[in-house]
């Protein structure tokens, strides 16, 4: 099943919305098609502009859904009418809800401590019938040797179907890539913040600010000084180099 891409900056982001989403997933679960997805927003796209191997990473993935809003836009602007916004921690309740009828395993990476646990437990609550594998919490560093042969050990003895990680642009993005090749799994997704949102931890933005394109102010409001630098300098950066590319005035390859 190939998806569509539309060119922003050099990062191909997927014409998808969250149907056209889960059909991929599942259908490449069925099928039992390795890869890794990239919930992708500004803050990739802008991460890509100055790391090629980042970008790579991205236009790489099975899937490197919409997650922003701009992203959205971008894609209307382009005559991707059936766009939407394929957030995070969206697909994630979606794709759980889907695997309670078929019995599909799944496995936490990330977050700080005791939040993966938390959040199987929080998902096990809303979905009953959720198959979960296993979870696993990394140091906030590179893994070492033996830790990344136990991470091994514990993904070959569950087979997940899919494989959440719940760790930070662009880290997530580099250790699906890097880890989808010596871990025993079908597919890998990238989800951030949505490990903190559903466990509890943070509470995410009223749904008429992520439809107006406004989380991003309500995140920096919630935590300004880990946001401020990001939001103050990609924002009106990304803003820029769009407006230029959509009059024609840079180009960007998706190579």
């Amino acid at each position: 099943m190939t998806v569509e891409r539309v060119n922003v900056l050099g990062v191909g982001i997927s014409v998808l919305n969250l149907q056209t989403a889960l059909d991929a997933i599942v259908n490449a679960v069925r099928k039992r098609r390795k890869g890794y997805i990239c919930v992708t927003g500004v803050h990739g796209v802008m991460e890509a502009q100055e790391d090629i191997t980042f970008r790579k990473i991205l236009n790489t993935a099975f899937l490197c859904t919409p997650d922003g809003m701009p992203m959205v836009w971008a894609g209307k602007l382009n005559s991707h009418r059936k766009m939407r916004r394929v957030y995070g921690p969206d697909l994630m309740l979606d794709v759980c809800a889907w695997s309670e009828t078929n019995g599909s395993r799944h496995f936490f990476y990330g977050g700080a401590d005791g939040v993966a646990e938390l959040l199987a437990e929080k998902l096990k609550a809303r979905f009953p019938k959720l198959q979960v594998a296993g979870t696993f919490t990394p140091p906030f560093r590179p893994l070492g040797a033996e830790e990344e042969k136990q991470l091994q050990a514990m993904v070959r003895a569950v087979r997940p179907d899919i494989f959440w990680v719940g760790l930070s642009t662009p880290k997530q993005e580099k250790f699906m890539s890097e880890y989808l090749p010596k871990l025993d799994v079908t597919l890998m997704i990238g989800v951030g913040a949505a490990f903190d949102f559903h466990s509890g931890r943070v509470k995410q933005a009223p749904r008429w600010m992520q439809r107006s394109g406004l989380e991003w102010f309500y995140r920096l409001c919630r935590e300004p000084r880990r946001l401020a630098k990001r939001y103050f300098k990609n924002n009106p950066l990304f803003l820029l180099k769009i407006v230029g590319q959509l009059c024609s005035l840079k180009k960007y390859s998706l190579e």
